[in-house]
């Protein structure tokens, strides 16, 4: 079952329009912050046109200075609203929820797109004034946001690089930064009182940055012996610094340094997630299905594809991929599988029906063990839901037993729905509209709230039909399904409603009202 979200009523309605887009309030609230980052931009620009004495300049800076003010409040209400996944997914106390709440709100602050908000904000003030030319950089937000541009562009393909290889990109700086510190200070060292134009630490520190950067502005040289050696070992470090730069930047953007992209997921804090197991080109489309059920570009779920092979190319690019065998458990770790919000393990077609149901129940068992070992998953409000493909129906208890909760015998449902639609015509095109994510869909809803159960099964039919236009057609009761039952059947609070509706139940039955005497 999914877990369900535990944000506070308080700051719900801010969570969804800061980051629900398949809410109004999102896109409305977008609108508005592109139209205000544009403005700035054009004061930013008319400022520098007009020059500092024009007459219009002082008012300028102060509509500049109302909007970076409207700029803070975003940002401020956009990091507070934030809901930490963890705390859905892991049982905490109150203290580690805390914790958890300030530091991963605090990581959400300064990622890539927010740290270019924080950046604008600072150059408010006059210190930093120089630093308003970064909110030109706040357009790559407004880029990401349009739908068509979304995973084709190739700004977001610059910042998705860069998230999906932080780790790489953080040993490159790293590299840069422990070779200039050490050159600047041997620099500083060597050549303190004797150069003229090393009189300060941070001279010396300018000086190796350049020669590593090989820019070379000619503003400092070495004058001692001492100084041309490390000069000379610098300009060689900084050969190999730009090799790795280069490297870096090649194999991030034009194809992907895959272990260190799986292990940044693997060191990621992605939650929440769905994770389908194996593919075959006669699965390719489950992949349109599943965008069709999830609306992916809608919410927060992420779809990562998790198989023994590369990338085949005709993968949409919405979906994530991980290369690694889910039939062992040491590398189940690369998807996150202990934080998952459900898993779809796929049957491959190329090999016989037999072979393939094989390998999916091995990938249950497999799976189910390695939860077992962790800690983590332990600590789950609700157990990980596995959803499998049975190509023989014989294994469809097998996968049962090997821990899969939903088991789809693919073959035997197909065969049967045209068998069925050869004596009652007409009946699959029902069946397919129930099964696919259209006009009407067959749910369950687990409990309704306030709902004054026990009630007949006729009862119980009469009252959702009223309130939520649902038509309820059988309860699921230990693990059972009655489907059409009698009208006098008793239902419980446990039971599990099954009915047709284009929506599922999200609101609490409406209370009842004590009569007056």
């Amino acid at each position: 079952m999914p877990t369900q979200s535990n944000i506070s009523p308080w700051l719900k309605p801010l969570n969804d329009l800061f980051h629900q887009p398949s809410s109004k309030g999102f896109h409305r609230l977008n609108w508005a912050v592109w139209t205000l980052v544009i403005l700035s931009i054009g004061l930013l620009f008319g400022t520098l046109y007009l020059g500092e004495k024009h007459p219009w300049v002082p008012l300028l800076d102060r509509l500049d200075n109302v909007l970076i003010w409207l700029f803070a409040i975003e940002y401020i209400l956009r990091v507070i609203s934030y809901h930490p996944p963890r705390i859905d997914v892991i049982k905490q106390s109150q203290g580690q929820q805390l914790r958890t709440q300030l530091v991963d709100r605090a990581i959400f602050a300064i990622r890539p797109l927010n740290l270019i908000d924080l950046i604008t904000i600072l150059g408010g003030t006059p210190a930093l004034r120089a630093l308003r030319i970064f909110r030109m950089l706040k357009l790559f937000r407004i880029i990401q946001s349009f739908d068509l541009l979304q995973y084709s562009n190739p700004f977001y393909g610059l910042l998705d690089g860069y998230e999906k290889n932080q780790l790489l990109y953080a040993f490159g700086f790293f590299t840069l930064m422990v070779s200039t510190t050490l050159g600047g200070v041997s620099i500083y060292m060597a050549e303190l009182h004797i150069n003229d134009n090393i009189n300060t630490l941070s001279d010396g520190l300018w000086w190796a940055l350049v020669t590593l950067t090989t820019v070379g502005y000619g503003d400092i040289s070495p004058v001692t012996p001492l100084g041309r050696i490390v000069g000379g070992a610098l300009m060689i470090v900084g050969m190999f610094t730009l090799a790795l730069f280069a490297g870096i930047v090649g194999q991030t953007l034009l194809s992907s340094v895959l272990s260190l992209r799986e292990e940044q997921f693997r060191m990621s804090g992605t939650m929440k997630h769905l994770v389908i197991c194996g593919y075959s080109p006669a699965s390719r489309l489950l992949l349109d299905t599943l965008e069709e059920e999830f609306q992916f570009k809608n919410n927060n779920l992420k779809p990562i594809i998790f198989a023994p092979f590369p990338r085949p190319p005709d993968i949409p690019v919405t979906f994530e991929w991980i290369e690694g065998d889910p039939t062992k458990e040491s590398q189940l770790g690369k998807v996150r599988l202990m934080y998952a919000e459900a898993c779809i393990v796929v049957a491959d077609q190329h090999e016989s029906p037999q072979n393939a149901d094989a390998r999916t129940i091995l990938t249950v068992f497999t799976m189910r063990s390695y939860l077992a070992k962790e800690e983590v998953a332990k600590q789950r409000q609700s157990p990980l839901t596995i959803a499998v493909e049975i190509l023989e129906a014989e294994n469809v208890e097998h996968a049962k037993t090997a821990g899969a909760n939903e088991v789809i015998a693919s073959t035997r449902v197909g065969f049967s729905m045209i068998s069925h639609a050869v004596m009652q015509p007409g009946s699959a095109n029902i069946l397919h509209t129930i099964l696919t994510a259209t006009e009407q869909n067959l749910y369950l809803t687990s409990q309704i709230d306030n709902y004054p159960f026990p009630k007949t099964f006729h009862q119980v039919q009469q009252d959702l039909r009223q309130h939520y236009g649902i038509l309820v057609i059988g309860i699921h009761s230990d693990g059972t399904d009655h489907l059409n039952p009698a009208d006098d059947m008793i239902v419980q609070a446990s039971d599990r409603v099954i009915y047709l509706s284009d929506t599922p139940i999200t609101a609490p039955y409406p209370p009842l009202i004590p009569s007056q005497p």
